[in-house]
């Protein structure tokens, strides 16, 4: 039995208007993993996450979750949009009912579940994202912090194998983007499958396990966080910015310090320079 929840195959799409957004795209996520899809705005990332659970169908190619391939009839992507869960990157696409409450509820409503087990759910996915006691406000009058989490919660209720998010932590500030973060990494510990875009750099630096860089609708590198990090020939290419603590290093290696470029934070930068200097002091002692 495989390990992958979810695997495009060639995937490519293009727009009406004649634009190829995705072109022959191949990735694979594994049970349990956190992985980032990093691009500039317009590499396609959009485009990419809105195939997961069927929103769009592609021009060619396909996808599978669970080992098995997309299809897009009605009752095929219930059962899709039951394992694999979307929060968009905009709240305002995603909450629309007068309440918080009715908003998180939504989606296991249609799943035909009874009110017991709704409003269960519903108490629960409000607890975990720490929006407890929120069910009766407004969506509209929540911060963007809190509206991030509403949406959220409204996916969690649904128990989805699968969480896809689309800039996850845009526009929030330092303790938003934390709030988030952990919001995460706590349903990864209990199992979920995370897929989350971005542009910014140091906030996948600490969440993700693996990234795909997406450039002009092409996945042009893959691998590990820090490998893919360490390559600022290939972040450059995709005009993204390199981690500063990873850009610092490289510096030094410049200068002649025997330091290895691939540290992501700034305690494993500091770390490793202090490592470097204390060697580089023996070494002309001799």
């Amino acid at each position: 039995m495989t390990d992958l929840v979810l695997e495009t195959v060639d995937l490519a799409f293009t727009y009406p208007d004649g634009t190829h957004a995705l072109k022959g795209i191949n990735m694979d996520i594994k049970k349990g993993e956190k992985v980032a899809v990093m691009g500039a705005n317009g590499a396609g990332k959009s485009t990419l996450f809105s195939h997961f659970n069927g929103l769009t169908k592609p021009t060619s190619g396909f996808i599978k979750v669970d080992g098995k391939k997309m299809e897009y009839d009605k009752k095929s992507l219930l059962k899709i949009r039951q394992k694999v869960g979307v929060v968009f990157q905009n709240p305002d696409d995603q909450l629309f009912a007068p309440s918080v409450k009715e908003d998180v509820a939504f989606g296991p409503m249609n799943l035909g579940l009874n009110l017991d087990e709704v409003d269960k759910r519903v108490a629960e996915a409000l607890e975990m994202v720490g929006m407890g006691g929120f069910e009766d406000k407004a969506p509209h009058h929540l911060s963007g912090g809190q509206q991030k989490r509403v949406s959220i919660a409204g996916i969690v209720a649904m128990y989805p194998e699968i969480m896809i998010l689309d800039e996850p932590t845009a526009g929030l500030d330092p303790q938003g983007v934390d709030q988030v973060l952990s919001i995460l990494n706590q349903l990864n510990e209990g199992g979920m499958s995370l897929v989350v875009s971005s542009h910014d750099v140091e906030m996948i630096t600490e969440f993700a396990d693996r990234v795909f860089i997406v450039h002009d609708g092409e996945i042009i590198a893959e691998g590990p966080t820090n490998e893919i990090f360490s390559n600022h020939e290939i972040l450059k290419k995709a005009h993204l910015r390199p981690p500063k603590a990873s850009e610092m290093l490289h510096r030094l290696q410049k200068q002649g310090l025997t330091v290895e470029p691939n540290k992501l934070t700034t305690k494993e930068a500091c770390d490793e320079i202090i490592h470097a200097k204390i060697n580089q002091i023996k070494s002309e002692s001799k």
